[in-house]
């Protein structure tokens, strides 16, 4: 045995000791009033009782799935029927990483209310904790999960010869654990998504425009939902998200790794991503203690005290990955042709953190208050509804240009540093700090639900005020953490597009040939039809969020006065319901289209479908998720009040109006369809990754 490979196991399990260590401090915090914690308990609740419905629809597809996987790890010399064995042990990971976050989460958020009801900076503090708890959850259980069942069916199969002919075959198994976790991150994220944003437009649409009360009013029926969504969708949907990416782009490269075994000293080349993904779950949790804000922060400081976490992290990781390189790649190797060196493989990895740094900061550019994008759309506020919504079309549609050239910039230079190894470490590198990422991305909804609780608590004003600048920014970071997935997603793909031909037998994917092409435009309708179904699933479910309000704001008497107590559960029975329902058709049009153009055209077709998936999936969730965050963040500019051409405008004004039917018209987009969309991608490399040994014999 590579005794290399204990090491990410190590810190994996320094990373859980760490999980403890920040769920012990954040339950230790003061939860504030009974009114506060009752709150805090029907959105606990609802929470789980939504998970535990899920679960119960996503344990009948796993065991399905994982016998039809063993069975057929029995029809090729590569594969073994563990296969099934290893999708159900990444299925329940990624469920577990996505619990551990929302039980904490739903927990933080009170706890943050009641920090705020004193201290901008203990507030802040509180809501970033119960976020890492969500960040370090997921990279650590992705590192022991993937890393642990790697050693055990290594040792199982190939015994400590680092050039067994056995080692693909563990690789084959191993891609089952990593179909698992994005097979389940695909229906969390897609019911989840459908969840939140029914919840939110019905409240929307009924209290705040049609009934002219604010936000969170606690007369609202929908407004528990609405918190219970912030919590399945954006913690639990996204921490299975970024768990399934981790896991497929690490996956990725050891496949590529594998073939470079040969050449190399040991399984060097297939350990290094292994421990990537280790050392920057370290420095993530060491970077989490750069993040501090002082009292009287606006929401400029507190952005700049979470860039400074994630530039931490990323620096770190850059450096001590120098060090990783040498020890695993002591000597050039090969692969396809092409000798990588050491320093060529150090090049490509910070490329990688690079282009994620700037996908971050362009995605703040785009979605960040008070820059010019949004200023835009809030302008056009001015005008009514049409123009708004025009302007965060457009916002939305120029936000994917830079990305673009800046992931194929990335591509090209890594892959000119180091092939097709050098494109895969690179996904590797800019994931390493995931841990990071998602600590970010989980303090938003936090903040969201502190600001809610604080509402309906009828907490003085100054609190909300408190909460608002740490939602604002929530906002933002929340599209930092979407355009960071979809990045990530492209590289990922490109790597699992080069792992998949090695293994189909291929020699590449000529889109001369009719049927290629055939097969490419197939793949780039498949986004477009997926977002369809999406967006038509929250409008649905909407209109029926929508009839239970006004129906309680009818007949309820005294509940428009204050003096009656809305049905809550009614809501969030209908969000339940509805997001059950309708993830089962985008979810399966996800795995079962690639399974039939690839068995029933061949592996050369499924590449170009593969191709046509990334392409249109990329940009389509880019321009979703920050057009969608550009709307929400040019409606909270109206509410915290907004000077145009020397008149300045507050709630309920005419283009404040017009900025919260904007705002809901990007709902769907940022939290359903456009996050999904490198989900979709991902997914579809990964099944056609396990297909690929059945298309090669």
């Amino acid at each position: 045995m590579d005794y290399r490979l204990l090491v990410p196991l190590a810190l994996g399990g320094i990373g859980v000791l760490f999980l403890l260590w920040r769920i012990r401090w954040v339950l230790s915090r003061p939860a504030g009033e009974a009114k506060m914690q009752q709150i805090s308990s029907y959105i606990a609740r609802g929470a789980l009782a939504f998970l535990k419905a899920e679960w119960r629809i996503l344990a009948i597809f796993a065991a399905i799935v994982a016998i039809l996987l063993a069975y057929s790890g029995t029809l090729t010399p590569d594969s073994h029927p563990l296969i099934g064995v290893a999708f159900l042990v990444g299925a329940f990971t990624s469920a577990l990483a996505g619990y551990i976050g929302m039980h904490v989460a739903t927990r933080a958020n009170v706890r943050t209310t009641q920090a705020a009801r004193t201290s901008l900076a203990q507030a802040f503090a509180t809501a970033f904790h119960g976020g890492s708890v969500m960040g370090i959850g997921v990279a650590s259980l992705a590192v022991l999960g993937l890393g642990g069942l790697f050693v055990v069916l290594y040792g199982l199969f190939a015994g400590a010869d680092p050039l067994s002919p056995e080692l693909r075959r563990v690789i084959e198994v191993v891609t089952g654990f990593s179909l698992g976790a994005e097979s389940i991150a695909l229906f969390a994220r897609v019911g989840g998504g459908i969840y939140t944003k029914a919840a939110d437009v019905g409240a929307d649409l009924v209290g705040k425009v049609e009934a002219g009360i604010p936000e969170d009013d606690p007369r609202n029926p929908a407004v528990i939902a609405d918190n219970v969504g912030d919590n399945v969708g954006d913690i639990a949907g996204m921490g299975a998200d970024l768990f399934g990416s981790y896991v497929a782009t690490i996956l990725a490269t050891m496949v590529l790794g594998a073939e470079m075994v040969q050449s190399a000293s040991g399984l060097g080349p297939v350990v290094l991503p292994l421990l990537l993904a280790g050392t920057g779950l370290f420095f993530s949790m060491v970077a989490t203690f750069f993040v501090r804000t002082r009292e009287g922060a606006d929401a400029t400081a507190v952005q700049n005290a979470l860039n400074l976490g994630n530039w931490g992290a990323i620096l770190l990781t850059v450096l001590a990955s120098y060090g990783l390189v040498l020890w695993t790649f002591p000597t050039p190797a090969e692969l396809r042709g092409q000798t990588v060196t050491p320093i060529q493989v150090f090049g490509a990895i910070g490329i990688g953190l690079v282009v994620g740094a700037l996908m971050s900061w362009i995605t703040e550019y785009y979605t960040g208050m008070g820059k010019r994008p949004v200023r835009s759309i809030v302008q056009r506020s001015i005008t009514g509804h049409a123009t708004n919504v025009l302007g965060g079309l457009a916002v939305g549609m120029e936000s994917t240009a830079l990305p673009a050239l800046i992931m194929a910039a990335g591509i090209v230079g890594a892959y000119a540093l180091a092939g097709l190894y050098g494109v895969a470490i690179a996904a590797t590198g800019m994931m390493s700090t995931t841990a990071m990422q998602l600590t970010i991305d989980a303090f938003g909804p936090i903040a969201d639900n502190a600001g809610g609780i604080a509402e309906m608590s009828g907490l003085p004003e100054e609190v909300r005020g408190r909460t608002d600048i740490l939602d604002a920014v929530g906002n933002t970071t929340a599209a930092m953490g979407k355009g960071f997935a979809i990045a990530s997603a492209a590289l990922t793909a490109l790597a699992l597009f080069a792992a998949y031909v090695g293994v189909a037998g291929i020699q590449g994917i000529d889109i001369y040939k009719a049927p290629v092409l055939a097969g490419l435009l197939v793949g780039a309708m498949v986004p477009f039809l997926f977002s369809s179904l999406a967006i038509s699933a929250v409008g649905r479910a909407a209109m029926d969020m929508v009839k239970e309000v006004r129906r309680q704001f009818r007949e309820i008497a005294g509940l428009m006065e204050g003096q009656a107590e809305p049905e809550y559960e009614r809501c969030v029975a209908i969000s339940t319901q509805a997001a059950l329902r309708e993830m089962i058709l985008p979810g399966a049009l996800a795995l079962i289209i690639p399974a039939i153009v690839g068995l029933s055209f061949g592996a050369e077709v499924l590449g170009g479908y593969m191709a046509g998936v990334t392409v249109s999936g990329v940009l389509l969730g880019l321009f979703q998720s920050n057009a969608g965050g550009a709307w929400d963040n040019a409606k909270k500019s109206f509410e915290k009040g907004v000077e145009i051409d020397g008149q300045t405008y507050y709630k309920k004004s005419e283009p404040h109006k017009a900025a919260v039917t904007g705002d809901t018209v990007g709902d769907p987009l940022k939290d359903t369809s456009g996050p999904s969309m490198n989900i979709l991608v991902k997914l579809t490399g990964i099944v056609a990754l396990v297909l690929a040994p059945y298309l090669a014999a």
